[in-house]
């Protein structure tokens, strides 16, 4: 067992040494992004839009709500499998004919930076710009927006 667990340990080593870290940390990122998916609900908000644009209103309610449940648990599902198997490769975004590679957003909205300290450029003033809730599904204020 002892000797089982030295190998075990040296080709983990050696999978740490040869992959590099920027792929498992673009993987791992990329696969928190996707799990926090169901609490965002950007693809449930999105699928939602484009079925109640391109097809009808009533669609929107009825087609656009089971489509945007159905994206929404599979991008998680694909999130936690990224975070699960970060150290192994592909490295590449998985189930891309399906899912888009990021998590999306409705066409009509795209956040901007979120306001606080970490991001603002004119601290010293006391103020700055950006999403105050970006967070909060639907929260679309902002402040100081200009562009």
């Amino acid at each position: 067992m002892r000797t089982k667990l030295s190998y075990f340990a040296a080709l983990a080593l050696l999978n740490v040494l040869v992959t590099g870290c920027a792929n498992v940390e673009n993987k791992f990122g990329r696969g928190m992004a996707n799990t926090f998916e169901i609490v965002r609900g950007g693809e449930f908000r999105r699928s939602s839009e484009q079925a109640a644009l391109f097809e009808s209103p009533d669609t929107g309610y009825t087609t656009g709500f089971m489509r945007g449940v159905d994206h929404t648990l599979a991008r998680t599902g694909v999130g936690i499998l990224e975070m699960v198997t970060a150290p192994l490769p592909p490295y590449h975004p998985l189930f891309t004919n399906y899912l888009a590679p990021n998590p999306p957003y409705p066409d009509n909205y795209t956040p901007g930076l979120m306001a606080g300290p970490m991001y603002e450029t004119d601290t010293y003033l006391g103020y700055g710009g950006g999403d105050v809730a970006p967070w909060v599904a639907g929260s679309r204020f902002s402040i100081f927006d200009t562009h």
